[in-house]
């Protein structure tokens, strides 16, 4: 029964459904259970740091229970999606219930859309990156998984990278400078992947092209079916999906950079340049995306055998938690600074 812990993560969308159908007060449920029950359960629940032993990864890789769990995503997040804008568009919404909707989705979208896109994206069947970059959809994130893919998980924990936050950095400043770097990234690898394989712009190959397409015959569909509140609605809930990954992102390697070697060039990325968590609700909620330190030394690894590695530097909190006190940068700062070794600080 272990194996079905994972089922907690669709707790989420649930509390979401639940607002969309109940409306009123009931569409802050979802806000209010991310942000606040999660974290107040993540400070009553122990820090498991115990690891799989060989034979028992090896047993979980096995099952595919573990990605049928990723796979039920799909039908979950696209129907909340439309389920939403069937009710936004054909109820008079009092503004307050329109706001917490949006938030609704949005957290869905970010938690079940993009964090599962993400998991997803690391794997080597096509079918299973495809289903990935359909959950970006909704987010107008599509571009993240070549940036992730192919700039992030080489470029981590450097200045070059544009999903580390720097240093006393606060994530509002971090919002901007994360989400245009990285569009003007994946560009930028795209081109050079074209270029590579001596193509023109104008190729069926270049996915970027197609990405802009999606996300534009997305709006338009939106538009036409359930018009300017549907819109509105779809946009803005997209946003609050990639602006949390976003929030996900600063604190994944905040104030953490490789140091070069002799030669000029940045050290290979280790344990030591991702914030470890091993909070177990965060853990399950978000499919082990907190023992992220393990996921940057083996990227091909998949969620469920993620290891905890001692040399990792610890987060104080599990993730849920330490994006609410982001949101505080002089708290976030008070708690994080001192924990950044003295040696990644750039003078």
């Amino acid at each position: 029964m272990k194996d079905f812990k994972y089922l907690a993560a669709f707790s989420i969308p649930l509390m979401a459904f639940l607002g969309v159908s109940l409306k009123g007060n009931w569409v802050w449920a979802t806000p209010f259970f991310a942000f606040v029950c999660i974290p107040l359960l993540e400070l009553i629940f122990p820090v498991d740091t115990k690891n799989l032993k060989p034979a028992e990864a090896s047993s979980k890789l096995k099952l595919k229970i573990f990605d049928w769990l990723l796979y039920l995503n799909i039908p979950i997040v696209f129907g909340l999606v439309i389920f939403a804008l069937v009710v936004v568009s054909s109820n008079n919404l009092e503004a307050s219930e329109f706001v917490g909707l949006i938030l609704s989705v949005g957290i869905v979208l970010g938690v079940n859309g993009i964090n599962v896109a993400h998991e997803l994206g690391h794997r080597q069947s096509t079918n299973e990156r495809f289903l990935g970059k359909a959950l970006l959809l909704p987010s107008y994130y599509m571009h993240f998984y070549i940036e992730h893919n192919f700039g992030h998980h080489l470029h981590a924990a450097t200045p070059e990278d544009p999903a580390t936050a720097r240093y006393n950095q606060s994530v509002y400043s971090f919002w901007f400078t994360s989400t245009f770097r990285q569009y003007v990234s994946a560009w930028k690898i795209q081109i050079k992947l074209l270029k590579k394989r001596k193509l023109p712009f104008l190729s069926i190959q270049n996915d970027m092209l197609w990405y802009v397409i999606f996300q534009i015959a997305y709006l338009i569909t939106v538009f036409s079916v359930f018009g300017r509140i549907g819109l509105l609605f779809a946009l803005f809930s997209g946003i609050i999906g990639f602006v949390l990954l976003e929030t996900v992102n600063y604190i994944e390697h905040y104030g953490l950079i490789r140091l070069k070697t002799k030669s000029g060039r940045y050290g290979r990325v280790k344990e030591i340049h991702s914030w470890n968590s091993n909070h177990v609700i965060g853990r399950i909620v978000l499919y082990e995306l907190t023992r992220h330190s393990d996921h940057h030394f083996k990227t091909s690894k998949k969620y469920q055998i993620l290891d905890c590695h001692d040399e990792s530097p610890q987060m104080p909190f599990g993730y849920p938690t330490s994006m609410v006190l982001a949101m505080i940068p002089p708290l976030w700062f008070g708690i994080m600074n001192k924990r950044v070794p003295e040696s990644m600080i750039l003078k």
